[in-house]
Formats: structure tokens, C-alpha cells, sequence
């Protein structure tokens, strides 16, 4: 009747690779097992699922969520997130919601793009999906003579604590979806 497969839904329904069923049916099993997110995760299901490198060994996996259902999944986040890695042991989950970017419109066209829909805002949201337990509270570009540019991006310090452990897989994270360097960092109090 309900199995792992109804857990994972993908685009032009493509076949899910066997990461994404493991993923899938840790969200089965969540569902089955754990009582107070038993309700919250009936309806949600994810898109797809990737395992990124970090250095050192460490592993990251990626969930891609649907969009329409990122806010239902923002509030189960932390609990979920926490659960998730206790069954993927050593690997640091992120949850990101799934976005599109839409080219801009040809010349002479009257047509106009959203701005949610830029390259530029879906870099931002991706940002602060992939960082979520902590809000951003600043950011700074570094050019650098080469023509290098680092962005630091300065994380709430009160969630330090739930946070601080995964700075690498966050930079990783978004060096992988976006291909721009980040430094994530914690300010300074004076």
C-alpha cells in the first residue's frame, strides 16, 4: 500500500538511483516510527537526494524538497535533520528546496522573468536554505588581484551550537550547487 517509493517524487517521472531509495525510505521509516513527526511528514515527500564530498572523509547529503512544500519542511527542520543523521551516521544533512532559474527574456519580448526566478535571488535562497537553522546576518565579497572573489557570509552567533560543526559542509554545499566560493564565519562581539 504505502511503501518508500511514494516518498520520492521526481521530475518527468525519471527512476529514482539507489541513494535516492535509501533516502526515500529513511523518510519511510521516520514516518513509521517516530511519533510526534509521524503527522508532519505524511505528506511530504523530496525530489532527489545527492551524497557530496567534504574534505577530510566527511560526506554531506543533499535533499532537494519541493518548493510549494519548503515551509512545511521548515518547521519540522531541526527535528527532522537531527533524526536523518542519526541514520546516516558521519554524514551532515541539508535540506534545500528545489528552484528554478528561468533565462532572461529576448530582446524586443514583453514578457517579463519574476525576480525570484534570477540566477542571482535563487543563489540567495539556496544560501540561506543550505545555513537554515541560522539566519545570515551579513555578507561580504573579497576581490582578490587575481580577480578571485570570496564571499564570507557572517551566521547568527545563538545558533552556534547546532551549527558550527557543519561550516565545511555548508561551503562544500553551496561550492557544489552554485560554483561559488563561501566562507561561513561567526561575528566577532566587541
Amino acid at each position: 500500500m504505502f511503501s518508500a517509493a511514494n516518498k520520492i517524487h521526481k521530475d518527468k517521472n525519471a527512476e529514482p538511483n539507489e541513494f535516492e531509495v535509501s533516502v526515500a525510505q529513511a523518510f519511510f521509516d521516520l514516518e513509521n516510527s517516530n511519533q510526534d513527526l509521524k503527522s508532519e511528514l505524511k505528506d511530504l515527500f523530496i525530489n532527489s537526494a545527492a551524497q557530496i564530498d567534504i574534505a577530510g572523509n566527511r560526506k554531506a547529503v543533499v535533499i532537494h524538497v519541493p518548493y510549494r512544500l519548503r515551509k512545511a519542511y521548515r518547521k519540522i527542520h531541526s527535528r527532522l535533520v537531527r533524526e536523518l543523521e542519526k541514520k546516516f551516521s558521519g554524514k551532515d544533512v541539508i535540506l534545500v528546496a528545489s528552484r528554478r532559474m528561468v533565462r532572461p527574456p529576448k530582446r524586443g519580448s514583453a514578457a517579463q522573468r519574476p525576480r525570484t526566478r534570477t540566477l542571482t535571488a535563487v543563489h540567495e535562497a539556496i544560501l540561506e536554505d543550505i545555513v537554515l537553522p541560522a539566519e545570515i546576518v551579513g555578507k561580504r565579497t573579497r576581490y582578490r588581484l587575481d580577480g578571485s572573489k570570496i564571499m564570507k557570509v557572517f551566521l547568527d552567533p545563538k545558533e552556534r551550537n547546532n551549527t558550527e560543526y557543519k561550516l565545511e559542509s555548508f561551503s562544500a554545499v553551496y561550492r557544489k550547487l552554485s560554483g561559488k566560493d563561501v566562507v561561513f564565519e561567526y561575528p566577532m562581539n566587541e
